[in-house]
């Protein structure tokens, strides 16, 4: 989906529309959940702090999360994919692989299959955009509908992989991030071909036994099968606090409604649970975890919220000021 959450909010709310949006809080600590086009126009991007957006763009308008409102467009979403095939495998609410291989029509003529679902998605949804990568594997689908957003639609036909990806960046590639990137330092690699070009031993020098993979998918080889997801193992939620608290009162109250949440989403998916897990960040970024394990796993809030208090007194015995709870 095209900056999704952030789509989402200009579609219910219409005077947003063309305005430079940013889901997310506005403050010292924010940071940026979505982007709208016309506020990535600026150089937002998400996972970017707050301050820094504002400061990019003052006539940027803010947006909170509303992660309900996500859900339903992306249960809308979902509904039309499924109607070409119950092989999906989400990655997030605003994005997923479809393996197409058993559809005849798609096979014959994927770009109208493109269409088609990128049709049905507007009309469902009441006007957001999707764009859409094809290919021969998972490699090639993503960089393909990453590569002509807003409303793309980029088909790679067998054989042609390699060719597609060769003067690409190398950041396209899944798993080759900053820290990848940071370690290939030196070597005067700029795009896909050009890992192609360096000996795998001296690949495997900086990147270990990942550096055989990313040469073949830089190939556009890539066998990882479009895999259902079985159920959630965890399901978790959590908060950043715009200033550092120390009052237990205020703490009980964040830790109990974020328990509450889980526990909602826990019964809506027919789930129970054995281990209740808090994680907290005190002020200085240091990250602890406390748990605490029931004889026999529950749903209900009552054990749940119990063993929530429990481990907040563990956790805030020392009194210190907390800057994350979940």
């Amino acid at each position: 989906m095209d900056a999704f959450y952030a789509s989402v909010e200009q579609l219910r709310r219409p005077e947003l529309r063309g305005k430079p949006v940013v889901v997310g809080h506005d403050g010292p600590r924010g940071v940026v959940a979505a982007a709208s086009y016309e506020a990535r126009k600026f150089g937002i991007r998400s996972a970017m702090p707050s301050a820094t957006a504002r400061r990019l763009c003052r006539q940027a308008i803010f947006i909170p999360a509303d992660f309900t409102a996500y859900r339903e467009a992306s249960a809308i979403v979902f509904s039309v994919l499924r109607r070409y095939t119950p092989v999906i495998e989400p990655l997030a609410l605003d994005e997923a692989y479809l393996d197409l291989s058993s559809d005849r029509d798609a096979r014959a003529d994927g770009e109208g299959t493109a269409r088609r679902i990128k049709a049905e998605i507007r009309e469902s949804t009441g006007g957001l955009t999707a764009s859409v990568g094809i290919g021969s594997c998972k490699v090639i689908a993503k960089v393909g509908s990453d590569f002509r957003k807003p409303d793309g639609t980029v088909i790679v036909a067998p054989g042609e992989e390699a060719a597609f990806l060769a003067p690409l960046p190398l950041r396209v590639l899944p798993g080759l991030g900053p820290a990848a990137e940071k370690r290939l330092d030196g070597l005067g690699l700029r795009t896909v071909a050009d890992l192609l070009r360096v000996p795998t031993d001296t690949l495997q020098a900086r990147l270990g036994n990942s550096a055989a993979g990313f040469q073949s998918l830089a190939r556009g080889e890539d066998p990882r099968p479009v895999t259902v997801p079985g159920r959630p193992r965890s399901i978790s939620r959590e908060v950043t606090f715009e200033r550092d608290i120390e009052d237990p009162g205020r703490l009980r109250e964040e830790v109990r409604a974020l328990a509450q949440d889980v526990t909602r989403s826990m019964r809506a998916q027919d789930l129970w649970t054995r281990t209740v897990r808090l994680k907290i960040r005190y002020a200085g970024f240091e990250t602890h975890t406390f748990q605490e394990t029931f004889p026999v796993a529950t749903d209900t809030d009552r054990e749940f919220l119990g063993a929530a208090d429990r481990l907040l007194a563990q956790a805030t015995s020392r009194g210190r000021p907390v800057r994350l709870i979940g």
